[in-house]
C-alpha cells in the first residue's frame, strides 16, 4: 500500500480525514479519543457511586465498563499483542497473540468469549481497575507507533484503535441518555428552515477509494445513475412532527407498514407509546415537545431535529406527508453537492430507505469480528444509517460513513430527513 503522502495530511485531528491521517496526528487523535473515554467513563463511576447507576439486561443496553475495557482490549489485542500488526488488513484473524498486560481480558472483554447476555455475570474490574487499563493500554500503543513508519498499512490498526474508539464512545453518550446519567452535552440550535433542494440526475459512486482507513461496510467503490430528485435540505423538524401526531398518525394504520403498524401496537402496549423515545410531553396540546435527555426533562425548540426516532416512525411521517425517506446514495449525493444550497446535516444521525446489504467485493474485517458492529450479521435486516449525530467525534463525521441498525432501534440520536415522491 502506498505510504502517506503530503497533501493527505488531516487539517487537525478532528478532521473526517484522519482516516488517512499518519504517525504524528494518530498520536496526538489517539490521546484525544482515550482522554474522551475516561471523561466519559468518569460520568458513569459517578452515577455508580451516587446509587443511580442500573443497567437492565436488555438486547440495547450495554455496561459502560464493560465497553471502556473492549474500548483497551481491542487495541491491545491488534496492536500490542500482535506480532503481525505491521500487515494491516492482509493481517491474519488467526494470528499468534502475545500475552496481555491484564491476564483476564480476554475473558473480559472478547466478545467471543464474552457474548453480549453473558457479561452481566462476569467478574469485571471496578472503575478505577478499568482506568488503569485504558492508561496502560494506551502508553503501549503509543509506544509502539513511535517506532512505525508512515505508511498505510503500518498504520492500519492504529486508525482502526482511534476509530473504533470514537464509534465506543458515540455508544456511552448513547448509554448515558438511556441510562439517565448526566451529561453536559449541548443539543444542536435548531436550524433555519430551507427550501428542498433539487438535486439532477447524475452518476454517482457509493463506496469508499482504496488507501487509509475504511470501515469494511464501505467498501466496494461502485458507480449508480441517479435520477433527478428533490430532497428536505435539513431532518424533519420537532415542529413538523407534532403536525403527524396531532392528525392521529399513531392511530392511522394506513400510513404504517404492516411490520411497522404491528410494532407500534407492541410499544403501545408496553408503554403507551405516541412518540418518538424519551419524550415526555408532545403535541399541540402539550404547547410544547419535552424529551428527556440525559435525565433531564428538556424544552426542545420547535425547528430543532426530531430525534430518537425508529425506522418505523421515520417511514409512517414520510407516507402521511406524501413523502419518502432518501436512499442512501440520493443522500450522499445531496451531502456532496448542495451543501451551499442549504443542505444541512450533523446534527443527528438520519434513517433512509435502504436496506443494508453488501457491495461488490465486500469482506468482513478481522478486526470488526473481535466487535459487536459486525455488518454481514445485519444484511438485509438493517437499515441503513448516514450523516452523524452531535454525539459523534467531529473526525467521524464523514460522507461515505454507513451507519445502521434494524428497523425498531431507536436509542441512538437517529431522525431522517424525506424526498419528494
Amino acid at each position: 500500500m502506498p505510504a502517506v503522502t503530503p497533501d493527505m495530511t488531516p487539517a487537525s485531528i478532528d478532521a473526517p480525514s484522519m482516516r488517512q491521517a499518519g504517525r504524528e496526528l494518530l498520536s496526538l487523535a489517539l490521546m484525544d479519543a482515550r482522554n474522551h473515554s475516561l471523561h466519559l467513563l468518569s460520568h458513569f463511576e459517578q452515577a455508580a457511586g451516587a446509587g443511580r447507576l442500573q443497567v437492565p439486561q436488555r438486547p440495547e443496553l450495554e455496561l459502560p465498563a464493560w465497553v471502556a475495557g473492549h474500548i483497551g482490549w481491542l487495541a491491545e489485542y491488534w496492536i500490542g499483542r500482535n506480532p503481525q500488526r505491521s500487515l494491516g488488513p492482509a493481517c491474519p484473524p488467526d494470528a499468534v497473540r502475545l500475552a496481555s498486560i491484564e491476564p483476564m481480558a480476554d475473558r473480559w472483554f472478547n466478545p467471543a468469549l464474552a457474548p453480549h447476555g453473558t457479561r452481566w455475570s462476569l467478574d469485571l474490574p471496578d472503575f478505577a481497575g478499568i482506568r488503569a487499563y485504558l492508561l496502560e493500554t494506551l502508553e503501549s500503543t503509543l509506544e509502539l507507533l513511535d517506532k512505525t513508519p508512515d505508511e498505510d498499512a503500518a498504520l492500519y490498526f492504529f486508525r482502526v484503535a482511534l476509530f473504533h474508539e470514537d464509534l465506543r464512545c458515540e455508544q456511552l453518550v448513547v448509554l448515558a441518555q438511556a441510562l439517565g446519567v448526566g451529561l453536559k452535552l449541548a443539543l444542536p440550535a435548531g436550524m433555519q428552515t430551507h427550501d428542498a433542494v433539487l438535486v439532477p440526475a447524475g452518476r454517482w459512486t457509493l463506496g469508499s477509494p482504496a488507501g487509509g482507513f475504511v470501515f469494511d461496510v464501505e467498501t466496494g467503490a461502485h458507480s449508480i445513475d441517479v435520477p433527478e430528485f428533490e430532497i428536505d435540505a435539513q431532518p424533519v423538524s420537532w415542529a413538523q412532527y407534532v403536525e403527524f401526531i396531532d392528525d392521529g398518525g399513531y392511530d392511522r394504520a394506513e400510513v404504517w407498514l404492516p411490520a411497522g403498524w404491528e410494532w407500534l401496537q407492541r410499544e403501545a402496549a408496553q408503554e403507551g407509546r405516541r412518540g418518538p423515545r424519551h419524550v415526555e410531553q408532545i403535541g399541540a396540546a402539550s404547547g410544547a415537545v419535552m424529551q428527556t435527555l440525559f435525565g433531564k426533562a428538556v424544552r426542545m425548540s420547535a425547528s430543532q431535529s426530531a430525534m430518537h426516532v425508529s425506522w418505523w416512525e421515520a417511514d409512517a411521517w414520510a407516507r402521511w406527508a406524501g413523502r419518502r425517506l432518501p436512499t442512501e446514495v440520493e443522500w450522499e449525493m445531496a451531502a456532496h453537492t448542495a451543501a451551499r444550497r442549504g443542505f444541512r446535516w450533523g446534527d443527528v444521525r438520519e434513517w433512509t430507505a435502504s436496506t443494508l446489504r453488501p457491495w461488490p467485493g465486500f469482506s468482513a474485517d478481522a478486526w470488526s469480528r473481535h466487535t459487536d458492529y459486525e455488518a454481514h450479521l445485519q444484511f438485509g435486516r438493517a437499515r441503513v444509517q448516514r450523516g452523524a449525530s452531535f454525539a459523534a467525534r467531529s473526525r467521524m463525521k464523514h460522507l461515505k460513513f454507513r451507519g445502521f441498525a434494524v428497523p425498531a432501534r431507536d436509542d441512538a440520536f437517529v431522525g431522517f430527513r424525506t424526498c419528494v415522491m
